[in-house]
């Protein structure tokens, strides 16, 4: 058999992998991302306490700390989110504060990496399906990297320790599912495969891709779990399909209202004035009606072809 049918890495990422006898897998995973040998010490709370009714809250599918002390979050994204860039600064900005005592100093802040997988179409273009952001400083005339002096570096650290380079801002690593073309250059496109097609090819040799096999294998899971599995994938089926609705009723009540208010005003102030305004009226409608069903300003204003 040329490939392995696996359970899908978003259900394994919430009843399979949380499991410290599972870790192998996650830390293969970023291992073959990050460049480097992973290891991961602990599993923590993935969802921020809420400290009022009404304050917005950050939930992540997993939070891990690495060997370094580091923090890595790993979401899943499936549907469209109109804001998902400043909702990934407020999650690893309050990941950042959750995890520094009250009157801690700051050289005890925790660097986090975020990893999002998102299986929408997400950036312009098809040429890219992986993106890698961080905060770098470069002088404005020389365009160099800015490079701490030594003493600065020696106050930053405790003396017993080796000088190193400070690498404390967040980074960012955002995977495109759908414009993965199911070509293998490096060992990590071996897991976004798996990611698109839950199936893993024999020949597949990335870091943790054998453990993947054996405790992700659908066929010796116990039935129960099979069930589970089977009655998750279908909730995902209904929840988009309920979304996708959502956004079509949206649509059409959006033209309905705006033809209405176009007669009506046609009928006040004359035909030509109503036609117009009607017409304007209906597209900020349909605006916003796309927009409070998810999509971007950006995309809204293509589909309706407002420059």
């Amino acid at each position: 058999m040329s490939e392995r049918t696996l359970v899908s890495f978003d259900w394994a990422l919430k009843n399979i992998l949380r499991d410290k006898a599972n870790f192998g897998v996650l830390e293969g995973m970023l291992s073959s991302l990050l460049n480097d040998n992973i290891s991961i010490c602990n599993l923590l709370e993935s969802e921020s306490n809420r400290e009022g009714e009404t304050e917005k809250y950050n939930r992540v599918d997993l939070l891990v700390e690495n060997q370094a002390g580091e923090l890595i979050i790993i979401e899943i994204q499936y549907d469209r989110y109109a804001h998902y860039l400043e909702r990934l600064l407020f999650g690893v900005s309050r990941c950042i504060v959750d995890n520094i005592g009250s009157g801690e100093d700051y050289s005890k802040i925790r660097k986090i990496i975020c990893i999002s997988i998102i299986y929408y179409p997400f950036s312009e273009g098809e040429e890219d399906y992986e993106f890698h952001g961080s905060t770098e400083f470069y002088g404005r005339q020389s365009q160099k990297h800015l490079q701490l002096k030594h003493i600065k570096l020696e106050a930053l650290y405790d003396p017993c320790e080796p000088l190193r380079e400070v690498n404390i801002f967040p980074e960012y690593y955002l995977i495109e599912i759908e414009h993965f073309k199911d070509l293998i250059s490096k060992p990590f496109d071996e897991w976004i495969y798996f990611f698109k097609h839950s199936e893993i090819k024999e020949e597949f040799t990335a870091p943790g891709m054998q453990e993947a096999r054996e405790k992700l294998d659908y066929l010796r899971m116990e039935e129960s779990k099979q069930h589970a599995y089977r009655r998750y994938k279908k909730s995902l089926v209904d929840e988009r399909e309920a979304i996708n609705t959502a956004r079509m009723d949206g649509w059409v009540d959006g033209h309905v209202e705006g033809h209405e208010e176009g007669r009506e005003i046609g009928r006040e102030e004359g035909r030509t004035i109503g036609r117009a305004e009607g017409e304007a009226r209906e597209r900020a409608n349909i605006l916003q009606r796309l927009l409070e069903n998810g999509l971007s300003e950006v995309e809204a204003k293509r589909i309706l072809g407002i420059e």
